[in-house]
């Protein structure tokens, strides 16, 4: 019989968490390549097969085709725009690298899944900050919030864990010092 609330029971818990958060980490920055792709598919989606949706929400539909636009004229115009996305997507595959230190010793390394919260609040002033500068509707602002609100549910989460996988270490197996 296993032990369903033991330290490796926790190890395992915070792993499947870390994987996961891993995941929407890295195809939240995969996505950020194919910029001008997406923005095409979507476009036509909502004029066609998701019109639906477009009806629904017009003034996203709009959003979306204006920023298509905005896109696919930088794109023709001035391509070294987009290499900003490009280092966007590359910043969330390098984070997301970071958090194979959590994986492997997650008591050690719980400043990786700190410094995750951290970047999850900063979401918050920045959105709020350069989405008005930059002529950002206020609810797509919103939107680009969330993904810190609930990205930082997971990491605080996981960070619970690694506390009480700390408590249950004796003291020289976390101490990290001589």
């Amino acid at each position: 019989m296993s032990d369903t609330n033991g330290p490796r029971a926790l190890l395992k818990r915070i792993r499947v968490w870390l994987i996961l958060f891993v995941v929407c980490l890295v195809l939240s920055g995969a996505t950020a390549f194919p910029l001008v792709t997406e923005l095409r598919l979507l476009d036509s989606a909502l004029t066609g097969w998701a019109a639906p949706a477009a009806e629904a929400l017009p003034r996203l539909a709009e959003w979306i085709h204006r920023v298509r636009g905005g896109v696919e004229g930088a794109d023709a115009e001035a391509p070294y725009l987009l290499y900003g996305t490009d280092w966007l997507a590359f910043a969330h595959l390098v984070i997301a690298v970071a958090f194979y230190g959590p994986y492997r010793d997650p008591v050690r390394n719980i400043w990786v899944v700190e410094f995750g919260m951290i970047a999850c609040v900063g979401i918050v002033p920045l959105a709020l900050i350069c989405g008005p500068v930059r002529g950002i509707p206020f609810w797509w602002s919103v939107i680009d919030m969330s993904f810190g609100v609930i990205g930082i549910l997971p990491l605080l989460h996981v960070r619970r864990m690694i506390k009480r996988l700390e408590a249950d270490q004796p003291e020289t197996a976390h101490s990290g010092r001589p």
